[in-house]
C-alpha cells in the first residue's frame, strides 16, 4: 500500500478516491505523496520519500516549488476546478459595486420605531445605484475564471473587452465571439466601467496594479480582486480611492491598510469556497496524484511539463532532467547500450526543467535494477522512476 499524507482540510471525495485505490491516506511515515489545501509547506520537512506535492486549488504560493523542483518532487495544482466558484462570487461582486447594497441592508436593519416599512420607503433614495447592462466590463486574464467571467457578463448585456498576455487557441475557444480582445492592458483599464483581475500570483505579477495603472482608470471605475493578494498594490488602491480616482474596491484578501473605508468592500478569501468546488478540485488532486504515481503521466503541474501518454507498455521509465542540450541523445543511447528497446519516447521541457518519458516492452530484472542507478549518474538527471503497467501481462 502506498502511503499519502494529507491534510484535514481536503475535501472527502478526494480522500474515498484515494482510499478506493489503495492508497493509505493517515500514513504519516514515508509518504510518495501530499494532498493539501492552504497549509503552509514552507514550514514542513518534506521527506525524500515524497515523489509529488498536489494542491487541491490554483494558488500555489504556499508550497516551496524551487526548492522542490531541484529535488525532482513534481508539484501540481487543479486549475478550473474552483472556477465556477469564483466566476459566481465575481458576478456577485459587480453587482455590489453597481448596487450599495450592503450599505441598504444596513440601513434596514438599523430602521426602528414607527412604521418600519414606510421610513425605510422614504429614505431608499439614498441607495440608488446603477444596472450592469449597457456598461463595460474590463477582464484581465481570460483563463478558466475570467473567460467564464467574461461570457456570464455578456448574459448580463455587458460590453466585454478582454486582455490576456497568453492568449491562445484554447482561450480563444472558452470565449464569446462578441468579447472585444484588447491590444494591450492600458486598454483595458481606459475603457472600462469596470474592472476584474484573473491572473495567477507569479513574481512578474506582483502588484500588476500599481499606481500608474489606476491613473488610466476612470475615476467613476470599480476594481476587482478575486484572483491572489498582490496582484493589486493596495496602498496604490487606497490612495487613488482617497483622491477620487477610482470609485470602489472590492477584493477576496484583507489589508490593514483598507479596513474602515466606505469605498472597499473584503471578503475573507471565499471565491473557492463551496461545497462543489472543494470536492472537484479534490477528485482532481487525488486522480492527478494517483495518475503520476503509478503511470508516470504529468498533468497540471507547476513545475515540471506536462507529459500525458496512454500506458500501452509493459514499463515506463520516468527521467526527470535539466533543460540542456543531447538529454535525450544520451538517454537513448544509455538505453541501447544496455539492450534495452525503446518503444516510444515522449520529451517535453518548460524553463530550466524537462521530463522524458520512455515506453518499455521487454524489461528484465538485472536491466532494471541498473536503470534505477546508473540513469542517475548521467550528467544533468534529476532523478528516474520506474513505472510497471498492472493491466499488461509482463513476463521477465
Amino acid at each position: 500500500m502506498t502511503n499519502i499524507k494529507t491534510y484535514n482540510a481536503i475535501s472527502g471525495k478526494g480522500l474515498d478516491y484515494l482510499s478506493q485505490h489503495g492508497y493509505d491516506i493517515n500514513a504519516q511515515e514515508s509518504p510518495k505523496g501530499i494532498l493539501l489545501r492552504s497549509q503552509n509547506l514552507f514550514d514542513e520537512v518534506i521527506p525524500d520519500t515524497v515523489r509529488a506535492v498536489v494542491r487541491s486549488g490554483a494558488g500555489f504560493n504556499n508550497i516551496p516549488v524551487a526548492d522542490l523542483s531541484k529535488r525532482g518532487i513534481v508539484v501540481f495544482n487543479t486549475p478550473g476546478g474552483n472556477a465556477n466558484a469564483v466566476k459566481e462570487l465575481t458576478i456577485a461582486s459587480l453587482i455590489l459595486a453597481a448596487r450599495p447594497v450592503v450599505g441598504a441592508i444596513r440601513f434596514a436593519n438599523q430602521t426602528r420605531g414607527g412604521d418600519v416599512s414606510l421610513r425605510t420607503e422614504s429614505n431608499k433614495g439614498g441607495y440608488r445605484g446603477t444596472e450592469l447592462a449597457g456598461k463595460t466590463l474590463g477582464v484581465i486574464g481570460l483563463g478558466n475564471v475570467g473567460s467564464k467571467v467574461a461570457n456570464t457578463a455578456l448574459a448580463l448585456d455587458m460590453d466585454v473587452i478582454g486582455y490576456d498576455p497568453g492568449l491562445n487557441a484554447t482561450t480563444a475557444w472558452r470565449i464569446d465571439r462578441h468579447i472585444v480582445h484588447a491590444r494591450n492592458v492600458e486598454e483595458v483599464l481606459r475603457r472600462a466601467d469596470y474592472v476584474t483581475v484573473h491572473i495567477p500570483m507569479e513574481e512578474k505579477n506582483q502588484h500588476f496594479i500599481d499606481a500608474s495603472k489606476l491613473q488610466l482608470m476612470k475615476p467613476e471605475a470599480a476594481l476587482l480582486n478575486l484572483s491572489r493578494g498582490g496582484i493589486v498594490d493596495d496602498h496604490a488602491a487606497k490612495t487613488a480611492l482617497d483622491s477620487d480616482q477610482l470609485r470602489m474596491y472590492i477584493t477576496d484578501f484583507a489589508d490593514d491598510v483598507l479596513f474602515d473605508n466606505p469605498k472597499v468592500i473584503i471578503t475573507p478569501h471565499i471565491g473557492g469556497s463551496t461545497i462543489e468546488a472543494e470536492d472537484t478540485s479534490a477528485l482532481m488532486a487525488a486522480k492527478e496524484l494517483d495518475e503520476y504515481l503509478t503511470s508516470g503521466n504529468i498533468i497540471n503541474s507547476v513545475n515540471y511539463p506536462d507529459v500525458n501518454e496512454p500506458f500501452t507498455t509493459n514499463y515506463r521509465v520516468g527521467i526527470i532532467h535539466e533543460n540542456v542540450p543531447n538529454m535525450i541523445g544520451q538517454i537513448s543511447a544509455f538505453f541501447g547500450d544496455n539492450g534495452i528497446n525503446i518503444e516510444q519516447l515522449s520529451n517535453r521541457a518548460v524553463g530550466q526543467y524537462a521530463y522524458t518519458l520512455v515506453a518499455i516492452n521487454d524489461f528484465t530484472s538485472a536491466q532494471q535494477e541498473h536503470v534505477k542507478t546508473a540513469l542517475d549518474e548521467i550528467p544533468h538527471v534529476i532523478l528516474t522512476r520506474r513505472y510497471q503497467n498492472p493491466n499488461m501481462m509482463i513476463n521477465d
